[in-house]
């Protein structure tokens, strides 16, 4: 030999977009690639970025492998580097190109650390106490990372992907977590995970419930991990629940993976509608529903649709005379903008003085601190219609983990940020001459 090393310098095109999208099949493509080549693995550290592409590297003893993919332009960059006669990095290119499916590709090689050049000193080496006679420990290291152009939050999981699935309306997919426990995720985004969702259940559910003056029938559009549901049904009150979700997906995946959210399913109280949750409100007829719960992702794919006036004015429609409406409405940190238009939109259909804004703290979601609207149809109001010794008896007679009367007070005193953000302005119209 005459180089230290071998660096081969590969891009592969047109390869399948899943696949190079895939962290977790990466992974251990990249890690195979590497055995296979007669290497030691000694660490690997991935990354999937959202909404698309993977970067990670293969740390052996005889140096590393790494890679980063662009799905959308079906590309993957990698580079292969290798130490001693005994190692060879084509036999991981092959393997790569084959698992990647590649249809073509250029390659570079490059003899690093050339012998010529190089004059061998003698070093001592350290004291190892025996250490080098030890086995090197594997330690893997796969990050799911929800991000947009300025944010991002990484959360390292196992590396094996409990669920996933590509339904008509998104993909849904559960990773295990070492921080959060189990998580859900919609198209990369994070819907809910085992160690924080109380904050964000407990919260939408038990400040309408509790305000209200006879909630007996209780409609949730969402909500497919049953978190809602699983809170709503703490009411003995409530007579009964209809959940509107619009992919089944998402219920079959938290029923098997996450069931201490979705373990009010097979309540007798609870009926699951599978549809269109926007159609489902328009056949309703008037004054249905003492509270509805608006549980949606984010304002993008399926969910676009549930932040629309139209949907709205339906649901006002569909509530009686002292009806409730609450919805998770985004966070006033990281989207202002959604967030202000949200609120001009429930002031414009409920009444300007009937609409109030609360916020709860769930770390796992884009800045931590998200909002929640309450919307009355009638008179009642979230703090004056609050009997704290109701709420009081109610929180000690349940395993809750956020909410208590207190709590319920103050998630309404708002910091002067969102305050100011929350001045309503109508929308102004063209005037044409």
């Amino acid at each position: 030999m005459e180089a230290l090393g071998r660096h081969l310098i590969v891009e592969f095109y047109n390869c399948s977009p899943e696949k190079i999208d895939d962290v977790i099949g990466i992974e251990k493509s990249m890690v195979t690639a590497a055995k296979k080549a007669g290497a030691t693995v000694i660490n690997s550290t991935f990354h999937h970025f959202s909404p698309f592409g993977v970067s990670g590297v293969v740390v052996i003893e005889e140096s590393h492998l790494s890679i980063h993919t662009w799905p959308e332009y079906r590309f993957a960059s990698i580079d292969l580097f290798t130490c001693g006669d005994e190692i060879d990095p084509w036999v991981s290119f092959d393997y790569l190109k084959e698992e990647f499916a590649a249809e073509y590709f250029s390659t570079m090689e490059l003899q690093r650390g050339q012998l010529h050049h190089l004059k061998k000193i003698e070093v001592k080496a350290p004291l190892s106490r025996g250490l080098q006679d030890k086995k090197v420990k594997y330690n893997r290291n796969i990050w799911f990372t929800e991000r947009d152009d300025n944010v991002a939050l990484s959360l390292r999981h196992t590396g094996d992907r409990l669920f996933s699935k590509q339904t008509p309306y998104q993909k849904v997919e559960i990773l295990d977590t070492y921080a959060y426990g189990k998580v859900l995720t919609l198209d990369g985004m994070i819907m809910t995970t085992e160690k924080d969702e109380y904050a964000y259940h407990e919260m939408i559910a038990h400040v309408p419930l509790l305000t209200h003056p006879t909630p007996e029938k209780v409609l949730i559009i969402g909500g497919g991990d049953g978190g809602a549901a699983r809170e709503v049904l703490r009411h003995e009150n409530v007579k009964s629940v209809d959940l509107v979700e619009i992919d089944e997906v998402v219920i079959e995946a938290s029923r098997k993976y996450l069931p201490t959210i979705a373990s009010a399913f097979g309540n007798p109280r609870l009926n699951v509608h599978i549809k269109d949750g926007i159609e489902y409100v328009k056949q309703l007829r008037d004054e249905t529903y003492d509270v509805v719960i608006i549980d949606s992702t984010d304002p993008v794919g399926p969910a676009e649709g549930l932040f629309k006036p139209d949907f709205y004015r339906e649901v006002y429609r569909s509530l009686k005379p002292d009806g409730i409406m609450v919805t998770q409405s985004e966070s006033p940190t990281f989207n202002p903008p959604v967030f202000q238009e949200i609120y001009r939109t429930y002031r414009e259909i409920f009444g300007l003085n009937n609409v109030y804004c609360y916020l709860a703290f769930i770390p796992t979601y884009p800045s931590g601190m998200w909002s929640f609207s309450y919307c009355s149809k009638g008179s009642v109001h979230p703090l004056n219609d609050l009997d704290d010794e109701k709420a009081a008896r109610f929180t000690n007679s349940h395993p809750l983990k956020y909410y208590h009367p207190d709590m319920h007070r103050a998630a309404f005193v708002l910091p002067t940020f969102v305050k100011e953000l929350l001045k309503y302005e109508p929308k102004k119209t063209e005037v044409v001459a």
